[in-house]
């Protein structure tokens, strides 16, 4: 099997400026990203897909192809690119509402978020130690299932 270097090329080019642009704190920026690595992943199916050849419907041919063209990354590419689109349709609802709101576009580090993870990184500083009183062989109410008498 003959693979092309070209294609192979171009979905890496527009898997990594995607994954770049993904990684961007702009909404528009982010949704262009999704669209880049969804293009990527289609052209990739497409080229996994093996080379062309007649349609895969009875008594049709095309150009005096003697293979015929494997329908299921037709279909997996097609499905592919509605998934893409309504990903796409709910990226930019989110923006429209976030600019309505805030009239900006980048997001931004929750205040609330940057005090808890503040407040859990102070207190990993803290390890406890274990209780010793605590640690026994006397069968208490975590050792066994409700209901349980164990052996007497």
């Amino acid at each position: 099997m003959t693979t092309f270097l070209v294609p192979l090329i171009l979905i890496g080019g527009l898997t990594s400026a995607g994954v770049y642009l993904l990684l961007e704190r702009n909404l528009t920026r982010m949704l262009l990203g999704l669209l880049l690595i969804g293009n990527a992943v289609n052209l990739l199916i497409l080229t996994a897909g093996g080379p062309g050849g007649n349609p895969p419907i009875r008594d049709r041919g095309s150009n005096g192809a003697t293979t015929t063209a494997d329908p299921l990354a037709q279909g997996m590419i097609l499905t592919a690119i509605v998934i893409s689109m309504g990903i796409a349709a709910f990226v930019l609802a989110l923006a429209y509402r976030s600019y309505r709101l805030t009239t900006a576009e980048e997001v931004t580090n929750d205040p609330e978020d940057t005090r808890v993870s503040q407040l859990s990184a102070a207190e990993e500083d803290v390890i406890p130690l274990p209780d010793a009183s605590r640690d026994t062989d006397a069968p208490d109410e975590l050792d066994a299932l409700p209901g349980f008498e164990g052996s007497k």
